[in-house]
């Protein structure tokens, strides 16, 4: 599984990288076919105010490809729910692959 963190027009800590790492190796539990996962870490500026923290995430397996894309007040919440989604979405085209 190939991971690719990149963080859009700003340096992430290595704090957070670490803690995103982390979570993302446990996506094997849910799907096991995974082969690259894509996430961006973007600021959400307005009129020169950095407003909100957006991550995007994208999970490729064979044949398909999820994307989500969340934003809140700090990047852990974020990230915490585009998670979620991706969580969702791969068990729900697990389910269609079994049944």
């Amino acid at each position: 599984m190939n991971k690719h963190i990149q963080a859009v027009n700003f340096d992430a800590d290595s704090k957070l990288i670490d803690n995103i790492e982390k979570k993302i190796n446990k996506l094997n539990h849910f799907h096991d076919k995974i082969t690259n996962i894509d996430i961006y870490l973007k600021l959400d500026n307005v009129v020169h105010n950095i407003k909100d923290k957006i991550v995007e995430i994208k999970v490729h397996i064979p044949k398909h490809e999820f994307f989500v894309k969340h934003s809140c007040k700090t990047f852990e919440e974020s990230f915490e729910a585009a998670m979620a989604a991706v969580i969702s979405q791969l068990k729900r085209n697990k389910e269609r692959l079994i049944a």
